[in-house]
Formats: structure tokens, sequence, C-alpha cells
């Protein structure tokens, strides 16, 4: 089975690219993130193309911002949309999660909140947001559960072309560092770091300032597996074709194969990045002062 995650920023935009890339890859089970569709539009713009694909499709979104869908070819049982009653919102529930049962494992599609800023008011929302999603996985059986999705978070400084270009930035604090740690610590595995634990791979590369071709990028979209679906894992790699060419997302999709790799254990990237990891200091974020 072929299970694969995407932030495809804005599914409308995306169309061009999303359905070749399923035609290609054939993955079993996709979750979408950063729809940007209310679930009628969704299903308008993409429903009969994805039956005539086989799959099935749960949708949770909203117009305009946020959304998450999981597209499924092996069944989508007990479909939840959201983190339940008491889930955390800014102010109200958004629509950054949805889960179902496909193939016999659990599968979450999320959309984590971004925390604009280390001081910001959508800093603490994400880090609460986090802590219910630890409890939703907590209180089923997170051995046969995958969390999938764009997680905001980047695990480690390896996991950024340059900590140094992160100071003061979210994705990489102590306390958002800490959240992912404690919901991988109910039983889940960062599969793609833990099949390639030394190689230089990231998902997102962000529009401006050519960081894509430089390969400044960052790891923040991931598949966290319980251990009855980590011991499955084949192959686990970052389709970094996705992310080339006309009309991308900024993310890159991430393709875990369990049970037998069709296209080999093919390593982290596809093609591997064409840029040499740069000298620390020497690159800056767009967003940072001049």
């Amino acid at each position: 089975m072929r299970i694969a995650t995407w932030n495809v920023n804005s599914a409308k935009q995306r169309v061009p690219r999303l359905l070749p890339w399923l035609d290609e890859r054939a993955p079993d089970v996709v979750c979408l993130q950063e729809t940007k569709l209310a679930d009628d539009a969704f299903t308008e713009l993409l429903g009969i193309e994805l039956a005539e694909r086989g799959y099935e499709v749960a949708v949770h979104g909203e117009a305009a911002w946020n959304g998450v869908a999981i597209l499924s070819r092996v069944g989508l049982g007990d479909v939840v949309a959201g983190l339940g009653d008491g889930a955390p919102g800014f102010p109200q529930p958004e629509a950054r999660a949805v889960s179902a049962t496909c193939g016999g494992i659990r599968v979450a599609s999320v959309y984590v909140p971004n925390g604009r800023t280390p001081d910001s008011e959508h800093y603490h929302y994400k880090l609460a947001w986090l802590a219910s999603l630890r409890d939703v996985v907590a209180a089923g059986d997170p051995a046969t559960t995958v969390v999938m999705g764009d997680i905001n978070i980047a695990p480690t400084d390896d996991d950024v072309f340059d900590p140094e270009a992160y100071v003061g930035q979210t994705h990489v604090t102590p306390p958002e560092r800490a959240a992912l740690a404690d919901l991988e610590a109910v039983g889940l595995h960062d599969v793609v770091r833990d099949r390639w634990p030394h190689e230089r791979v990231f998902s997102y590369w962000d529009y401006r300032a050519g960081m894509f071709h430089q390969d400044l990028g960052m790891r923040i979209d991931l598949v966290l597996a319980g251990t009855a679906v980590a011991d499955r894992v084949q192959a686990a790699w970052v389709d970094r074709k996705a992310r080339k060419g006309k009309g991308p997302s900024d993310h890159a999709p991430v393709i875990v194969d369990l049970d037998e790799a069709p296209d080999g254990d093919i390593g982290p990237v596809v093609p591997p990045p064409s840029a040499p990891a740069p000298r620390r200091g020497t690159k800056k974020l767009p967003q940072s002062p001049a």
C-alpha cells in the first residue's frame, strides 16, 4: 500500500498538477492539506475525477483558508472531521484535521497551525492544537495510526537548511519541538527520518528568492506512523519532482510504501537536489530583515 501526504496550497490552483501526479505515482491513500475549499466546492471541483480514479473522499474544508482531505482507494470508514469537542480554535475550530480508517489503518490528515511568531496568540494556539491532537491519537490505537500532513515544525536542526537562518522564527522553537515530541511519544515514528537518519532532506521551499533552486528548504511535512505501520515501511521519500515546473505548490509530496516498494527504496528526494548545502550563516530567509 502506498500512502502519501501533500500540502497542495489550494486544490483549485493545483488541479493541473494533482491529477497527473495521482496517475503517475498511483498512491492508495493521499492526505491533502491547505485545500482552501468548502466541502461542496471540493466535491464539485474534483469529485468526478477522483471517483474515476477509484478514490473515495473525506473532506473537511472552509472557503479560502485551511482545509484537509483524505483520498482512499482501499476503503474509507469512520470519518471524523476535526479534533472533537473542546478542540482549540482561533477563536473557533478551523478545518485542520480529518481522519478515517483506510485499509485497516487509522489515517489522520492534519494541517497544524503555523504559529506566525513566537510571541503571538497564534503560537499558543498552535501548541494547544498539538496537545489536542496528541490526546486524540492517544485515545485511539496509536500502533495502527498514521498522522500525515503539514506539521509546521522542523523536528531538529538537521531538518532546516541552516539553523542560524531560523533564529527568532517559528517552526524550530523548543516548545514546538517539545509538542511534536509529545505527540510522537504516544507511539509514533517519523518514518522518513528513521529510514534516512543522516540525509539532507526537505519538503518545503519558500516561493521567494529562488529558495527551491538553491535547495534552501525545511522538512515540515511528516508521516508519523504507529509501530504496526512503521514495521511495514519499505520505502519513504520526498517527491521533489512535484515541486518543479509550472505552477507547483511550495510543498512536495511525501510518499511512504508499505509492504512493497514499486519504485525501489529510492531515497529521500526524487530527483536529488542540484544545489550543495550552503555554509552556515551565509543565507537568510526571505522574510528576514536585510
